[in-house]
């Protein structure tokens, strides 16, 4: 009894292993997806750590220091890269015919006398011009430039009445990202998105493009069984996202982009493997509904997005409504985008992430069940 049951699992992963390879010799004829999966991983990573309009970069500042005090010297010094750029000290009649030629996107006049009104209680006024046609950055920056120039001015009137240094002093320290550098969460961000997004597409993709060409048929045909055919997707494709994963980790982000990571890749490609379990089945589910790629398409649209924007990488989940927060727990991505914070982030070991480890596992096991049940049920209609 026990040698026929050996060998039948034998030839069960023979089977599962050379229908892989098959799944991987077909992805390799696909030039669209291979272009597909260099991009996303190189400068799709790179484009969405660097690129990002919402956030105040090498803004150029200049400022008309007609009073030239160690109060206005002080307000210029605050306004340093990488936020802005060093700022340019101009005269007045330059002012408008920099802002003209698009030299300047923030102007900021210090009138003569301006240390002596503050000290003296006269609430001087100081102008801060603003070019308005570049939208991102005039409506971050003038924000940022108020909040700089206040608290520099507040802090030099407390210690000039003082005579001295106040007894308590607010010391800011950031964890993790100690220059608040937004291409360490970005890049990471997006290597985690891109995982959840390539595996639903390239195992959806892999079944309906046997579909299309008949080669379903073939199948049905041979001596294998659903669970093989779709074992082989899930391990095939997964091989190839994991593989472009560390590439991207490794040459995009460590490399180009000099993002320290914190914590154990090896630890954090387990839990991208239980990951990719969960959404190659889910791939699978989709594209037994879907007939042809362009529905596999908006049904991906309708999938990916709350994936993305509800998993907690692009808006914390604390921020969420609580039912919106109970029913993402149901999601891969969200146990995934924990273990990614987690390990790439903070360092964390097993004995932090062991629960969405366990959660990943148990989500995968329901939808490998799930997309089987319905696999065996497009194929039974097939035959």
């Amino acid at each position: 009894m026990g040698q026929p049951r050996t060998g039948a699992f034998l030839l069960f992963l023979a089977n599962t292993w050379r229908l892989g390879i098959k799944e991987l010799w077909s992805l390799w004829r696909d030039p669209a997806m291979l272009v597909l999966i260099v991009y996303v991983f190189t400068i799709g990573v790179y484009t969405a750590a660097t690129a990002m309009p919402e956030t105040l970069n090498n803004a150029p500042i200049a400022i008309v220091d007609a009073d030239r005090s160690p109060l206005s010297r002080r307000i210029a010094a605050a306004l340093y890269p990488p936020q802005f750029s060093p700022p340019r000290m101009i005269d007045w009649p330059q002012m408008d015919p920099g802002m003209d030629a698009g030299l300047y996107t923030f102007v900021l006049v210090i009138p003569p006398g301006f240390q002596r009104d503050v000290l003296a209680g006269r609430s001087p006024g100081i102008q801060l011009n603003v070019d308005a046609t570049r939208m991102s950055q005039a409506f971050v920056g003038s924000g940022y430039v108020q909040q700089t120039v206040m608290g520099e001015i507040d802090e030099f009137v407390q210690r000039q009445r003082a005579g001295a240094v106040p007894p308590v002093e607010l010391v800011l320290r950031a964890r993790f990202n100690p220059a608040l550098e937004p291409a360490w969460f970005g890049s990471l961000v997006e290597v985690v998105n891109y995982i959840t997004m390539l595996s639903i597409i390239l195992s959806g993709a892999a079944l309906i493009r046997e579909r299309e060409r008949g080669t379903v048929e073939h199948l049905l045909v041979m001596p294998v069984t659903p669970a093989q055919i779709m074992l082989a997707k899930t391990w095939s494709m997964s091989l190839v996202v994991v593989l472009a994963a560390w590439a991207s980790l490794t040459f995009i982000v460590q490399g180009v982009l000099q993002v320290p990571v914190a914590g154990s890749l090896l630890l954090f490609f387990a839990g991208t493997a239980l990951c990719l379990f969960a959404t190659t089945a889910m791939g699978i589910f989709m594209a037994t509904l879907a007939r042809n790629m362009p529905q596999f398409a908006m049904l991906m649209i309708l999938i990916i997005m709350p994936l993305e924007m509800l998993s907690g990488g692009s808006t914390p989940r604390e921020s969420m409504p609580g039912i919106v927060q109970n029913i993402m727990l149901a999601a891969p991505t969200t146990h995934f985008v924990e273990i990614g914070q987690a390990i790439l982030f903070r360092g964390a070991g097993l004995d932090v992430v062991w629960r969405p480890f366990l959660w990943l596992g148990l989500i995968g096991a329901t939808l490998f069940m799930l997309s089987l049940a319905r696999f065996r049920k497009t194929i039974s209609q097939m035959a």
